[in-house]
């Protein structure tokens, strides 16, 4: 196949927690993409390419593994897209294939020491508060990053991608308990680490 795909830095807002819906030009685009339609494929990677990459460059820890397998999972969607079901969740079809990869590729994946990208910028508004948000940053990327994989997994989808517990376990191919107790016990085990007054993730 000699699609190619270039990574777009613009990412869709996150869909409801509980009740995802697609939004109406989503489902236009995805329509008109299985009907072989190449600039609406290109523009639902324009809205979720980010959205991958920063998963999995979480997951991976290495910028140019996410890349890659942001790369493959888009390829891999375009020739599965005759197999999506129209009106269901796109963004969970999507982090599925994504996992899928990332599975098929951990055991060659090296461990790596690098921290992660910090993807939200401080907010502070004093240079103390400036700094103590930036070592609260620091620290909380650090204890996920230490996180067994199939627990960081779990939580980044509930935090940071908005996806519901039902989504989750269908992304990475689990009951939908197991998913909840999967995200539980990474803010448990980051609340023993965090003060909780640092700990957005354990509040949602």
């Amino acid at each position: 196949m000699d699609l190619v795909f270039v990574p777009a830095r613009s990412a869709a807002g996150p869909e409801g927690r509980d009740s995802p819906q697609l939004p109406a030009e989503d489902d236009g685009l995805i329509r008109a993409a299985q009907e072989c339609d190449r600039e609406a494929f290109a523009a639902l990677v324009e809205r979720y390419w980010e959205r991958l990459y920063r998963w999995l460059c979480h997951l991976t820890r290495n910028q140019h593994a996410a890349e890659d397998l942001t790369q493959e999972t888009f390829l891999k969607a375009f020739s599965s897209l005759q197999r999506f079901r129209a009106g269901t969740n796109f963004a969970a079809w999507l982090f599925r294939i994504a996992h899928n990869n990332f599975a098929n590729h951990y055991r060659l994946m090296q461990r790596s020491t690098r921290p992660l990208p910090e993807d939200r910028p401080a907010q502070a508004q004093s240079p103390c508060e400036e700094a103590e948000t930036r070592e609260t940053m620091r620290s909380l990327a650090e204890a996920i990053s230490r996180l067994p994989t199939d627990l960081r997994a779990a939580l980044l989808l509930r935090v940071e991608e908005d996806l519901s517990f039902r989504d989750i376990a269908e992304v990475m191919g689990l009951t939908e308990e197991t998913a909840r107790w999967r995200v539980f016990k990474a803010r448990q085990k980051l609340l023993s680490v965090l003060a909780p007054a640092q700990m957005r993730y354990s509040a949602r």
